[in-house]
């Protein structure tokens, strides 16, 4: 353990210009309809794990929520150890509210789903976006190709039910050929109708409607998401221009990864001195599904966003990966990787920070997590079953500069859990989620 990093802990909230004491996260979750209840619900579950495992007390609570977003506060108070310095952390959380949008998307009419889907797939095959992902991440590439090829069955059963059905018409009926075509059309249709709730169990339509709106996006054409990044920038300015917090953080998980590009890049814009003044500006994307959108060929809007960012002097871009994950980019660099190379300036970002998963979780869980695929991807914002050196909760809402944590993460860890051996035995008593439901 670092006698700095140990001594950088113990001195938190006396240190003003390495502590956080106030922190503004505005938080892009990926393609999920669930939206704010149920992940203020997740955060709650995570925070109460998190107390179990480290002895710091967390009160989170619904301060306000409006049509843009959920207001969430969350506070943590640690101890510093046996020098009884202890530290807290108010962490104002911004829930940037899409799912009335994907809700809308996946309401689509079956058919247009159907075609949505279909269009998606052969779009990635001809374009050649397909191979690229391939060699940039093939695991992830497996996992796309899962949902494209239950697309094409979903289309193969609904044409095979029709074939069938004419040919049993003309065969026995004798009906004239167009009202056999027009009965064979009609079965095949009822078919794709038939199979649309499975389609929805197994998420292809979930995942059909994300693509189909990401790929769309990343061409620069219009979708719901330009509003969304357009609040998000507008509320990401505003609360730099207040200066109410020492650190102000934007977080996109899975597809939100490339949302939150797109906000902190027109934040930028609407603000090009973001970051040189008022509180430290990071951007922390976690198991990002950016480069998928990026290595379309058409996507020149995606990969424009990214060179802006990689150049971008004034904030901090942080791209979290880990190679358990295989429904992100492990082992990437999301700049070279996607075929930039920025002119004009010196690339400053993105730091990747790799993790490990199995350092989270329990070994008598983990063969049967790693299988997860879902479960896994959601692990960046999860508490594990241990003290680990990535915890979500203790990032966002600690005492230490997220910009320092991928480079210093063991240090920080280490300081962490010497802090809780040595911690007040009136603070281990207080270690529990003090928690307020909506």
């Amino acid at each position: 353990m670092s006698d700095a990093a140990q001594s950088e802990v113990l001195s938190a909230v006396r240190d003003g210009t390495a502590a956080i004491r106030r922190r503004h996260v505005i938080y892009v979750s990926g393609y999920d309809p669930r939206g704010a209840q149920s992940f203020f619900d997740l955060m709650r579950r995570t925070c109460e794990k998190f107390c179990r495992l480290w002895p710091i007390a967390a009160t989170l609570r619904v301060a306000e929520e409006s049509e843009e977003f959920a207001r969430w506060q969350l506070d943590l108070h640690g101890a510093g150890g046996a020098a009884g310095t202890d530290w807290q952390v108010a962490t104002r959380y911004d829930f940037l509210r899409m799912e009335n949008f994907i809700r809308a998307d996946m309401a689509q009419p079956t058919l247009r789903q159907f075609w949505r889907g279909l269009a998606w797939y052969a779009d990635d095959l001809v374009s050649g976006a397909q191979f690229r992902i391939f060699r940039a991440a093939w695991r992830f590439a497996l996992h796309l190709l899962y949902f494209q090829l239950l697309i094409a069955a979903w289309a193969v059963a609904a044409v095979l039910v029709g074939l069938a059905a004419g040919r049993m018409l003309a065969d026995d009926l004798g009906l004239p050929l167009a009202a056999i075509v027009i009965i064979a059309v009609a079965a095949g249709v009822a078919t794709a109708f038939a199979l649309r709730p499975l389609a929805g169990r197994w998420r292809v339509v979930q995942i059909a409607s994300c693509w189909s709106t990401l790929r769309r996006f990343g061409r620069g054409r219009r979708t719901w998401i330009d509003h969304i990044v357009e609040i998000g920038a507008q509320r990401l300015v505003a609360a730099a221009r207040a200066n109410g917090a020492d650190e102000l953080a934007l977080v996109g998980h899975s597809t939100g990864g490339a949302v939150a590009c797109a906000i902190m890049a027109r934040a930028v814009e609407l603000d090009p001195e973001l970051g040189r003044h008022g509180p430290r500006v990071v951007l922390l994307t976690l198991g990002s599904v950016m480069p998928a959108v990026a290595l379309h060929p058409a996507a020149q809007k995606m990969r424009g966003i990214v060179a802006r960012l990689a150049a971008a002097p004034t904030i901090v871009w942080i791209d979290c990966q880990s190679r358990k994950d295989v429904m992100c980019f492990a082992n990437f660099d999301p700049v070279a990787g996607i075929g930039l190379k920025p002119a004009g300036a010196a690339r400053g970002n993105p730091l990747l920070w790799r993790i490990s998963f199995k350092e989270m979780i329990a070994p008598e869980d983990y063969d049967r997590f790693r299988w997860s695929h879902f479960r896994v991807h959601y692990q960046y914002i999860m508490a594990g079953d241990r003290p680990a050196p990535y915890d979500y909760v203790l990032l966002i809402g600690g005492p230490m500069p997220i910009a320092a944590w991928p480079q210093r993460d063991r240090e920080f860890f280490a300081a962490f859990r010497h802090a809780a051996a040595a911690g007040p035995t009136r603070h281990r008593r207080d270690a529990k989620m003090v928690g307020a439901a909506p």
